[in-house]
């Protein structure tokens, strides 16, 4: 039986904020998998927003302007 792969505090932690900035986007006229599609696609840029400290909602701003 294949043990499940635990994940650390910290990507728990990312993507929990990547989970709230796909809801950001959302708000902000995307659909759910334009959202997700854009987070996957950038995800060194919203991992780098992650660790500058900006909020899930100051991510998405950035990410639509």
């Amino acid at each position: 039986m294949a043990k499940k792969e635990e994940l650390d505090e910290e990507t728990l932690a990312f993507i929990q904020w990547c989970i709230e900035v796909e809801g950001f986007l959302v708000a902000g006229g995307a659909t759910v998998e334009q959202a997700q599609d854009h987070i996957e696609e950038q995800v060194e840029w919203f991992t780098d927003q992650f660790y500058d400290g900006l909020t899930p909602e100051e991510a998405a701003k950035e990410a639509l302007a």
